[in-house]
């Protein structure tokens, strides 16, 4: 069975799971958790092959969601009513859990990204060989890692970000699974179903205005899937919607949140 690692934020009844984009942790969105801590806790995720949570063999959207599913019943029992959000490669598993069992969820939140193939995806193929070739036994800290990943990864929020995964334990190792990541990058940006059950559901599309992920045609795609989506365009935003214009984020999660029924 695989372990997910959770952080819990904020008090009182559980009412949002978040869920990470590749290369990612839960605590990437913990801003936004904080932000909407009075309107009850929220579920930070590790997903599988991130942050504290296990590795696996293999992967496949099909294990991940019923790994992530299983655990959210298990933790919060079979009908929670929560509202799952999701960003990036976390979007697509939280828009695959909120179809497989729309009773655990009252509302969902789509960030950046959309139910088709994300050919994007392969950008991050340079990501990848840049953290596999640095040499971790000879790194020092995480500025000497900055600076020797600077060469390949020339965008230092970019560096900011990746860095995030990598920690000191009794030598420098890197979090997530990168091996299995670079022989599924193809797998992650598919998206493995072309018909099925709708979400009946509120849903939010958060997209950033200037993200290459956004594309406004892919509404008919979201409208296949989940007929009350409404597009939430985020100003002054890119890809990472969540860390560019949190504020607004917050406040598209919070309205998601009182359309979604209890």
């Amino acid at each position: 069975m695989t372990r997910l690692n959770v952080t819990m934020v904020g008090e009182g009844n559980p009412r949002f799971v978040f869920l990470h984009g590749l290369f990612g942790r839960g605590r990437n969105l913990m801003r936004i958790a904080q932000g909407l801590s009075g309107l009850g806790a929220s579920a930070l995720y590790d997903l599988p092959n991130h942050g504290d949570s296990d590795w696996t063999d293999d992967f496949s959207y099909a294990d991940t969601v019923a790994t992530v599913v299983d655990d959210i019943i298990d933790r919060f029992g079979a009908h929670p009513r929560l509202v799952l959000a999701g960003h990036s490669f976390g979007g697509k598993v939280a828009m695959l859990a909120a179809l497989s069992e729309p009773s655990v969820f009252a509302g969902l939140a789509v960030m950046d990204i959309a139910p088709s193939n994300s050919a994007q995806v392969s950008g991050f193929g340079v990501f990848l060989d840049a953290m596999r070739s640095l040499d971790l036994s000879t790194v020092t800290s995480k500025a000497d890692a900055d600076a020797r990943l600077a060469e390949q990864i020339p965008q230092p929020p970019v560096r900011q970000f990746l860095l995030t995964n990598l920690r000191d334990r009794d030598g420098w190792q890197w979090q997530p699974n990168l091996d299995l990541i670079d022989r599924s990058l193809a797998d992650i940006a598919d998206w493995p179903i072309t018909a099925g059950p709708s979400f009946p559901g509120p849903t939010a599309w958060i997209v950033g205005q200037q993200s290459a992920y956004y594309r406004p045609e892919d509404i008919r795609l979201m409208q296949q899937y989940f007929p009350l989506v409404r597009t939430v365009e985020i100003p002054a935003a890119g890809h990472w919607v969540h860390s560019d214009n949190p504020e607004a984020v917050i406040s598209a999660l919070a309205q998601l949140s009182a359309a979604s029924p209890r």
